[in-house]
């Protein structure tokens, strides 16, 4: 079954409407799109047959929406191990057809009709088997593992040249198809967690019922493991019918859990003592009390610090528990999607909810569609801060988003002020992660040439935080030490006096001809990058979608022809 994330290809802006309406079926999905004539997507290409075998080969499904002619011909050199190939979909450009190509063992049938029925049409699917037997018999739900696909195309040749079946276990999707199920067939379906050697004429499938419960690691990750593969082992238990593992919320933290779950390929989910309680005053142990709470079962094995549990039917971890929180404190840059990461575009995808000032989760655009959105103040940083976390410890993916670089006059600071200052218990289990963006004074210099190219610094001009006399004491201080400044939060609607003041301090040691650059609105709409002269920087010149530059000594202007002028710092910083 499809265990990874699907890449949408797009060859023309008009498809682009369609492929969102997949995405809302498929969330995490990655939108590609042919570089000059789409936008809007996540990834540019300007190579399709590179782009498309590259996917394929990394074992990604890939639906495109385009003719199935181009997809089969790009892909046909490189075919060679059905078993091995990801799900590939051809789409219509209005959508008005699904046709599934390549991954009939990957689920491509089941991933097809989740397409269509977004679509609100009927998929082409042509598998004589599925069609026939109304079941893919070689792609299992999800839930189920089948121990013997070596076998299953002789058995299913036999199915359709009329041979009957037994069903041993229990099935819905098996016993609800059109499957010939007869007490006395010559063919057998066993559907067990049961180690089991698979017979002559027979198909094995593992449900996924078994939970793994851990309360602490047994000092190290190959102990743990060793440890629950003796207890499967002994139970006559397999590996393939693990569901998950589960674990305390106060184990969150603890890597090895995750190494474990890694390892065994299987997800990890946590339980609050809330949700514990009941059962730890009946005397159960912590990994007792999980497993009970995973599976509504008794353990049927445990250890020290291990339980194990069968439930009744398949279990899916996202209904149990709580997974992880995450919390990703991310940098879009000034302006644009252009400017974000490839770090930054991938979270925004996977998270369930953003929080952040309305104009900064304005400017993600469409990475935004289907998430959560936390809108506050803009000064509301210290709640902003507190919401984040606590949807983060409730087992969110929280993105907070600051524009430019989160750790520069923004939101990470503010999120580990608050982890520091309250230091809730329940934010330890956090994963929290800081994602780089691009500065204002970056993107300001980059426009106007490379005036950050020698010894800079940055000073913020607001005084809400700290007083002026500490800003005012800092500028007199990289003045003299001959700094290259870039000035954040110059003037604000109640704020105007502070830049004058900078200004009469800078002129104490620079002259009044020192370039400076003013760079306001960057990466957004009505951007301006302009030079001026110190003398002539005055309140008015700026504002709080302006960064501004002011040159040191050694900071040099080359005019052009055709009017324009390049400001840099030369790297030599020597005498003339």
């Amino acid at each position: 079954m499809m265990n990874v994330a699907p890449a949408i290809i797009v060859l023309g802006q008009n498809s682009v409407a369609v492929a969102r309406k997949i995405i809302s079926v498929l969330p995490g999905s990655t939108l590609y799109g042919l570089e000059g004539r789409t936008s809007g997507v996540d990834v540019s290409f300007t190579n399709f047959g590179e782009t498309l075998r590259e996917l394929f080969g990394q074992g990604t499904p890939v639906i495109g929406i385009c003719a199935a002619g181009i997809l089969i011909r790009t892909l046909a050199p490189i075919l060679c191990d059905k078993r091995q190939e990801p799900p590939v979909l051809a789409v219509a450009e209005d959508g008005s057809a699904v046709v599934p190509l390549l991954g009939g063992l990957g689920g491509v049938n089941d991933l097809a009709r989740r397409i269509a029925q977004a679509l609100d049409v009927k998929p082409a699917i042509t598998t004589t088997g599925d069609l026939r037997l109304g079941t893919a018999l070689l792609s299992p739900p999800p839930g189920y593992h089948l121990a013997n696909p070596d076998d299953a195309k002789k058995f299913i040749s036999d199915l359709l040249a009329g041979a009957q079946v037994k069903l041993e276990g229990t099935a819905p999707w098996l016993s609800d198809s059109k499957l010939p199920i007869n007490a006395n067939g010559d063919l057998t379906i066993q559907v067990t967690e049961r180690l089991v050697t698979p017979a002559l004429n027979c198909l094995v499938y593992h449900p996924a019922t078994i939970a793994i419960a851990i309360d602490a690691t047994v000092n190290y990750t190959d102990q743990t493991l060793a440890l629950i593969h003796q207890l499967l082992a002994d139970a006559a238990l397999t590996p393939a019918s693990i569901a998950g593992i589960f674990a305390p919320i106060t184990t969150a933290a603890d890597p090895a859990i995750h190494a474990v779950a890694k390892a065994l390929k299987v997800p990890v989910r946590f339980f609050t003592s809330n949700q514990l309680e009941n059962l730890l005053s009946q005397g159960y142990s912590p990994a007792e009390a999980v497993v009970i709470a995973a599976t509504g079962a008794s353990p049927i094995s445990s250890s020290a610090h291990i339980a194990i549990a069968i439930a009744q039917q398949p279990i899916d971890p996202n209904t149990i528990g709580q997974a992880r929180g995450r919390l990703a404190i991310i940098g879009t840059g000034p302006g644009g999607q252009e400017w974000m990461s490839g770090e930054v575009k991938e979270i925004l995808k996977s998270a369930t909810d953003l929080v952040g000032y309305k104009t900064y989760l304005d400017l993600i655009g469409s990475l935004g569609d289907g998430k959560q959105r936390h809108e506050s103040d803009n000064r509301q940083e210290e709640s902003r801060a507190k919401m984040a976390l606590d949807l983060a410890a409730s087992g969110r993916y929280v993105a907070v988003v600051s524009s430019g670089d989160p750790g520069i006059y923004a939101m990470a600071t503010a999120v580990f002020e608050v982890c520091d200052r309250y230091a809730k218990p329940e934010w330890e289990s956090i994963d929290i992660h800081v994602a780089p963006g691009i500065s204002a004074m970056q993107a300001a210099a980059a426009a106007i040439g490379a005036p950050l190219g020698h010894d800079f610094c940055a000073i913020s001009l607001s005084d809400i935080l700290k007083p002026w006399s500490a800003i005012a004491q800092r500028i007199a201080a990289a003045a003299e030490a001959d700094f290259v400044i870039a000035f954040y939060n110059p003037v604000s609607k109640d704020r105007t006096w502070q830049l004058a003041e900078a200004r009469n301090i800078l002129l104490q040691h620079r002259t009044p001809d020192t370039p400076v650059v003013l760079g306001r609105n960057l990466g957004r709409p009505g951007q301006t990058v302009k030079v001026i002269t110190l003398e002539e920087l005055a309140p008015a010149t700026a504002d709080m979608r302006t960064v501004i530059l002011v040159g040191s000594t050694k900071t040099r202007i080359i005019k052009r022809r055709d009017g324009n002028v390049w400001v840099y710092t030369p790297r030599r910083y020597t005498e003339e």
